[in-house]
């Protein structure tokens, strides 16, 4: 036999045979805490609040990014330290009284954390926020997250 002849024989018949349990079976994907912070890595919640910052026609641009910055810098930052993040959205919803549908430029702001006292903390920016703003509403999704550092 030549050589391609029998890389090729052996290549098709090692095809064939069984292969093991293990390859079959992906190996399970697990959470690590970083080593130096093991035990904050456990029961984490993920809060979504997403605040309107002015009319999609850009008429208010300007004014609606300085307040915004100066919310994240006075309100923000002091109740959540260690970080968040801000996403620039678009929505739109319907007005029950005329049917009429607003669009609103948006920020999506996610914060992580852990305890009932940031509870406390996300409800006093939503409260800040309206009145900051004269919004209606700000409206707040939490649930749990696995985080790993």
């Amino acid at each position: 036999m030549s050589r391609t002849l029998l890389a090729a024989f052996l290549l098709a018949t090692s095809l064939l045979l069984p292969t093991s349990h293990a390859a079959e079976t992906p190996a399970k994907a697990t959470m690590q805490g970083d080593a130096a912070r093991p035990a904050k890595a456990a029961r984490w919640q993920r809060a979504e609040l997403y605040f309107g910052l002015g009319r999609s026609d850009g008429s208010t641009a300007d004014a609606d990014r300085e307040r915004w910055q100066r919310f994240l810098d006075e309100e923000v930052t002091k109740r959540f330290p260690d970080g968040f993040s801000v996403l620039d959205a678009y929505g739109q919803w319907q007005r029950r009284d005329t049917k009429t549908i607003e669009r609103l430029n948006s920020k999506l702001l996610v914060i992580l954390f852990q305890g009932p006292q940031h509870r406390r903390d996300l409800d006093a920016l939503r409260a800040a926020w309206k009145q900051r703003s004269g919004d209606e509403s700000v409206l707040l999704t939490i649930t749990p997250a696995e985080v790993s550092f």
